[in-house]
C-alpha cells in the first residue's frame, strides 16, 4: 500500500509529516511504515495501492473524479478562510508593494503548472473576471519555484497556495523581498484521497484523531487545525478557465491589436 503526503513535503516539514503518518497509522487496521517520497504524484493517485494521498481541486475534478475516493479536507486555520477552505495569495516584489492587481496586467505571471487550482485556475478566474491578462507566462513547476522567480525579477507576481505561502514565509529568506496583493475568493483546500473501494470512514477518522493527538510541534509545522467532510460536488462545482495554451494565444492576439 502507498501512503504520500507530498504536497506540502519539503525538508522543513518532512519530520513533522513522517510523526503524522505514524499517527495516522496507529489507528488504520493496516498500511505502509514509511511515506512514499520522489515518486510521480500522478502514478501515486492513479496507483490501485493507494491508501492515502493528498491531491489538488483541479486535478480532482478534471481528471481524479471517479477515479479515487474522497476521504476529507484538512483545514489550515487560513486567514480569511472558513474551515477547510484555502485560496491563492498574489505576491510580487517589495518595490510593487502598494499597487493594485490591475497594475500587473500585461506583466509576466508565474505559476506552478495548469493543473494546479491555486496556481493557475483561482487565479485566471480572479483576473478574467476583473478584466486582467498577463504580458508573459512563466511555468515553474512549484508554488516555491514561482515566488522565487518574483523574487530574482524572471517574473512580476506570481499566484501561490495560501498555505505554501505561509510555509515560504516560515522557512525562505526571499520570502523578504516579496509582498502580497491580493487574495482570490476562497475554494476547498487540497483533499485527502483514497483509492476505489477502500473504507474513507476509516480513513476519516484515523486523520482526524491523528490531527488531534499530534503533538504540538508538528501541528505547528504543518499549519494543521483539524479535518472537514466535503462532497465531491463541492469541488466539482469550482470553474476551470482555459489552460495556458490558450491565454497564450489570447495575450498575443490583444497584443497585436
Amino acid at each position: 500500500m502507498i501512503a504520500h503526503l507530498g504536497m506540502y513535503d519539503r525538508p522543513e516539514t518532512a519530520a513533522a509529516n513522517d510523526r503524522f503518518w505514524a499517527a495516522i497509522r496507529k489507528h488504520l487496521s493496516g498500511g505502509p511504515d514509511q511515506l512514499t517520497r520522489g515518486g510521480d504524484f500522478w502514478q501515486v493517485w492513479t496507483s490501485p495501492e493507494l491508501l492515502l494521498s493528498q491531491t489538488c481541486g483541479c486535478p480532482y475534478r478534471t481528471r481524479l473524479y471517479g477515479e479515487v475516493e474522497l476521504v476529507g479536507t484538512p483545514d489550515y486555520g487560513l486567514p480569511g478562510c472558513e474551515p477547510g477552505y484555502y485560496n491563492s495569495v498574489f505576491v510580487a516584489r517589495q518595490e510593487d508593494a502598494g499597487q493594485p492587481l490591475s497594475a500587473f496586467s500585461t506583466r509576466g505571471f508565474a505559476y506552478n503548472e495548469p493543473l494546479s487550482q491555486s496556481g493557475w485556475a483561482a487565479p485566471m478566474v480572479h483576473m478574467h473576471d476583473r478584466g486582467i491578462l498577463p504580458g508573459t507566462l512563466l511555468e515553474t513547476g512549484g508554488h516555491r519555484k514561482s515566488a522565487e522567480a518574483v523574487a530574482e525579477g524572471r517574473a512580476d507576481f506570481a499566484s501561490l497556495d495560501a498555505l505554501s505561502w505561509e510555509l515560504i514565509k516560515d522557512h525562505d529568506a526571499f520570502a523578504g523581498d516579496l509582498c502580497e496583493i491580493e487574495r482570490t475568493d476562497p475554494t476547498p483546500t487540497l483533499p485527502y484521497i483514497t483509492a476505489p473501494g477502500r473504507d474513507t470512514d476509516e480513513l476519516f477518522a484515523a486523520i482526524e484523531t491523528a490531527i488531534y493527538e499530534l503533538d504540538t510541534e508538528a501541528k505547528a509545522c504543518l499549519h494543521l487545525k483539524s479535518l472537514v467532510r466535503f462532497t465531491p460536488s463541492d469541488y466539482l462545482a469550482v470553474p476551470t478557465p482555459p489552460g495556458p495554451v490558450l491565454t497564450e494565444q489570447r495575450i498575443r492576439a490583444v497584443q497585436l491589436t
